[in-house]
């Protein structure tokens, strides 16, 4: 029997897609249309040039796979101990400190998708996206093409379609989810090592003694109240070590219009100042924590991240919830709070033949014990989390 065939177009913005079809493709707990029409309308178009694949079937529209391009900074493609062969010659062509890429998935989503219909034969329709994305990144002159941040769930496919297409597989880094195995606060505290739930109670306990916090959640806040929030956001995002996008206020005043957006917020007591907060998506069973904002001049012994945490564990029990996202990086808090380690992986392509074979080779040199020094130090006490190192079956 014939297999299929589906066809491709290209479209610059969600709105040009059906909504019927971003529900269907893009059902909860992903986030969907919603979420892609905060990113094109809040003006960060200097970062991410967003286009979305819409995959056809006898005219009929059966997919879609949002993408974007992006100069990505090299010290974020490639490992430090490779650096200088591109920082060196960078510095005469200053191309080489960026490199040009077409990703397919979301700049912060946290794990990357193709929305398909249920009766879409998957390799067929993933084999006829990949052309036409190394057609558009041409167009783009985009020469590297990313599938970004997938998850084991299409690792089967996505191995098959890099044998098809000469793709590279490179470790991303890992997401991270905390199960709440119950619905008691006590179950969660029961799903903790020992030693884990002695340190974060111990940590609860001496920030109540240092820091009297209200916690206050927020739908839909005020723009004083937003405009304090993004302050605290970027405090946030200026002290990390890794960074791909950084959002404008205009984002979050969109997303916070959205009816599964919640703000947990912390707030002195005496003054009641914000102090920390979490902007957190209900998608029923599962609640995503997306981004968090941290006021850092306040004293380390009021320890906000965990007291945060645990508004965010009762407010998610309360609204049933079963399993937090949390995303990536900042791994040391998410690990002792909990969270486990979800891998991800990008599936690559340079269209300059000796360049692709550089990266894949570079590629091969990439664990998670190099993407990030809390991953290390954590793989370093439990060898036995560290994802295989050959392509999942």
């Amino acid at each position: 029997m014939t297999a299929p065939a589906y066809g491709v177009r290209f479209v610059e913005s969600m709105g040009q897609i059906a909504p019927a079809l971003w529900d269907a493709c893009f059902p909860p707990p992903l986030e969907g249309r919603w979420f892609y029409q905060a990113l094109e309308r809040c003006g960060i178009e200097d970062q991410f040039t967003f286009t979305y694949a819409v995959l056809y079937r006898q005219n009929t529209a059966v997919g879609i796979a949002p993408a974007f391009v992006m100069n990505v900074p090299i010290q974020l493609v490639v490992p430090p101990a490779w650096l200088p062969l591109f920082t060196i010659p960078g510095k005469v062509f200053g191309s080489m400190l960026y490199q040009r890429t077409m990703f397919v998935g979301c700049p912060c989503a946290d794990e990357g998708t193709v929305g398909l219909l249920p009766d879409v034969d998957r390799r067929a329709a993933l084999l006829a996206l990949q052309d036409a994305f190394e057609t558009r990144a041409r167009e783009l002159r985009a020469p590297m093409l990313v599938w970004k941040d997938f998850p084991q769930a299409c690792a089967a496919d996505l191995e098959w379609l890099a044998g098809k297409r000469r793709l590279f597989r490179m470790v991303s880094f890992p997401g991270t989810v905390a199960e709440l195995c119950g619905p008691r606060k006590e179950d969660y505290y029961a799903s903790l090592k020992g030693s884990r739930r002695h340190i974060l109670k111990k940590k609860l306990r001496r920030s109540a003694m240092n820091a009297a916090l209200e916690i206050d959640i927020a739908q839909a806040p005020d723009a004083g109240t937003l405009a304090g929030l993004y302050g605290l956001y970027v405090q946030t995002y200026e002290k990390a070590t890794t960074r791909f996008e950084k959002l404008n206020l205009r984002f979050f005043e969109i997303v916070a219009a959205h009816p599964c957006s919640r703000f947990i917020i912390l707030r002195e007591k005496s003054s009641r100042e914000m102090v920390a907060f979490m902007l957190c998506f209900d998608m029923g069973r599962r609640i995503i924590n997306k981004f968090i904002g941290i006021d850092y001049s306040r004293p380390r012994d009021w320890l906000l991240y965990f007291r945060l945490w645990e508004a965010a564990v009762d407010w998610a029990l309360s609204r049933g919830a079963s399993s937090i996202q949390s995303g990536q990086t900042g791994y040391a808090p998410k690990i002792e709070t909990g969270h486990r380690l979800a891998p991800l992986t990008n599936y690559c392509l340079h269209r300059n033949a000796l360049v692709h074979r550089v990266y894949r080779a570079i590629a091969k040199t990439i664990g998670w014990h190099t993407l990030d020094e809390d991953l290390a130090r954590f793989l370093k006490a439990h060898p036995e989390a560290a994802p295989s190192a050959g392509p999942p079956r």
